[in-house]
């Protein structure tokens, strides 16, 4: 067969595995080219990663339901797919029209993983868009980034991305794109139209903020040049109302992390002020739906599937979720859900899961000692951890996973300890209570964030989460029924990097990306002259210009130094209640 035809079954072949991957799901919507302006919806991994992800469905439907706009979807292409696209000279094609990405005027990137940023370069090159937002002309996408990533700090993106909504995006997404067809009517430049989006609320444009660093050490950002009449301070978008948006599954695939189960958000945010966790603070306040909202996206679950999966921070936290359980068992579905706290655990929850098949509870103390869990504001006594174990095993769950960080800030050698012990009792208690299954213990590295009292705090060294790591695991390693599972030291540290790291990391990342991914990070790092220290080990000053200082999540300039404070003191914050003002979310910034 000559090249050219080879090539061209190659590219009919990468068209019809999208076709089979369409076929297979229910609810997609593919519009007639020329029917709606196109909108490229982008997740920076894989099919099966992608479409497991809430919030890039409800942004899909969002889109969809606007009468003028039609949203395609890509993905990153496995390793497979990725060599038939550059053997083939093939751009990246759409899901569901299989048309190249370059042709789309707007791509929007749902950034959730700062271990994805590796894969929005990917699937931007395979696009053949500009990867610097530099480089862009009138004729190139505009290229928007929204998500977790984009919301707490997007500056290690900074140049290869030309819009970042800040926050929740259902309502935001309408004004940008009325505001750009507005200014592609106009026939506005490029520039011009990036002006206009950056005048929205919650819409940064980096391009239009230029960091400024000391000239007496060039490491230390001392602010922003902010141009002309364009917005010095970018404040959060976030929904009042959340009936007002539905946030469930709208396509239906089995081709996902969680099979063939239908999604349903209870609630979103959180108010129980744990000091590591930055989704509590920047998507704070805590919002519930209304039960009679969820009885009926429960019920949309039984013409896909007879599985519902309940999502929100903590939902076990939900305050009708007895009577949801209920409602669910006496559909005869069964249930699954995100998150749990072991001091809300029900015996009505827990019963639910048992009847749903669940063999498996996952719990997150977070530490293994009370002392520590005070310092984090966790809240959980092991009184609570104990209970939630024996609700659990008495309902028919036989095994046990424990989420635990190490590495955490104002830690002992006696918490380590603590995680040992902690263990061995739970393991204990369980064969008390007749249960030969397994405890598994997941330890990750601490990672500080942005927008939470601990972004001031340094990294442990690698070296110290190593010996950490080892001194549970040889602790551990004869005790029968008890496994660790343990995430490798080295990506995190490249998260670490990325999640507080300033603009100067674009240029890193874009040279690691072109030398092989995260394995090439080091090596950028060198090339660049930067010190990875500086970003990791460093305890930085509470009155430090940080590289998010021009974002704004609504929470008073004091209120997480008072936190930082409390936690070295070992105070507990009492979660959110009716009428609290003390962040400064409530206080209608």
């Amino acid at each position: 067969m000559k090249a050219g035809k080879a090539e061209e079954a190659m590219t009919w072949e990468l068209k019809k595995r999208l076709q089979q991957t369409l076929s297979a799901e229910r609810g997609a919507r593919v519009f007639a080219a020329g029917a709606r302006q196109a909108f490229a919806l982008a997740y920076p991994n894989t099919y099966h990663v992608g479409m497991s992800n809430l919030g890039f469905h409800i942004i899909y439907q969002q889109i969809n339901q606007r009468g003028d706009t039609g949203c395609e979807r890509f993905f990153l292409p496995d390793p497979k797919e990725r060599l038939e696209y550059i053997r083939t000279n093939t751009p990246l094609l759409s899901l569901e029209t299989q048309r190249p990405l370059a042709s789309f005027p707007l791509i929007g990137f749902a950034v959730t993983f700062e271990m994805d940023y590796f894969h929005l370069l990917d699937i931007l090159s395979l696009g053949r868009i500009p990867l610097l937002t530099s480089e862009r002309d009138d004729a190139d996408p505009v290229v928007i980034a929204g998500g977790p990533c984009a919301t707490f700090n997007p500056e290690p993106i900074a140049d290869f991305v030309d819009v970042c909504i800040i926050g929740e995006g259902e309502e935001v997404i309408h004004e940008v794109l009325d505001a750009y067809y507005e200014a592609r009517q106009a026939g506005l430049s490029r520039c011009e139209i990036l002006r206009k989006l950056a005048l929205i609320a919650g819409v940064y444009v980096p391009s239009l903020y230029k960091p400024v660093y000391d000239q007496a050490n060039e490491t230390h950002l001392i602010g922003y040049q902010v141009e002309d009449q364009i917005p010095s301070t970018v404040h959060r978008r976030w929904i009042k109302n959340l009936d007002d948006y539905p946030a469930e599954t709208v396509i239906f695939t089995p081709h996902t992390e969680f099979g063939d189960m239908f999604l349903v958000e209870v609630a979103r945010g959180c108010g129980r002020h744990c000091r590591f966790c930055m989704a509590g603070y920047c998507f704070r306040n805590p919002r519930v739906r209304q039960l009679e909202k969820i009885k009926a996206s429960v019920m949309k679950a039984r013409d896909f599937t007879g599985k519902v999966g309940l999502m929100g921070a903590a939902i076990s936290d939900y305050p009708d979720i007895d009577l949801l359980c209920e409602f669910i068992m006496k559909q005869d579905i069964s249930m699954s859900v995100a998150s749990l706290r072991a001091d809300s655990l029900s015996e009505i929850l827990t019963k639910a899961l048992a009847q749903s098949g669940h063999r498996l509870i996952t719990l997150a103390p977070e530490a293994g000692s009370e002392r520590m869990r005070q310092v984090i504001n966790k809240g959980i006594s092991d009184r609570d951890l104990y209970q939630a174990v024996r609700t659990a095993i008495g309902n028919g769950v036989i095994h046990v996973k424990l989420y635990i960080m190490i590495g955490l800030p104002f830690e002992s050698d006696s918490d380590i300890q603590a995680i040992i012990i902690m263990a061995r009792n739970i393991k204990a208690l369980m064969l008390q209570l007749g249960s030969k299954g397994k405890l598994t213990l997941s330890i990750n590295p601490f990672i500080p964030k942005p927008f939470t009292p601990f972004q001031w705090m340094p990294m442990c060294a690698r070296n110290g989460i190593i010996d950490k790591l080892a001194l549970i695991q040889q602790a551990l390693k004869n005790e029968k029924g008890i496994l660790i599972q343990v995430e490798a030291p080295k990506e995190a540290y490249i998260q670490a990097a990325l999640a507080r790291g300033d603009r100067r990391l674009s240029r890193v990342l874009l040279s690691a990306y072109r030398q092989g991914g995260p394995k090439a990070w080091k090596k950028a790092l060198q090339e660049h002259a930067v010190d990875e220290a500086f970003y990791l080990y460093r305890e930085r000053d509470t009155n430090e210009v940080l590289p998010w200082s021009h974002l704004h999540m609504g929470l008073e300039p004091e209120y997480l130094h008072q936190e930082l404070e409390r936690a070295k003191n070992e105070q507990y914050t009492v979660p959110c209640f009716p009428g609290c003002q003390r962040c400064g979310v409530c206080n209608g910034r």
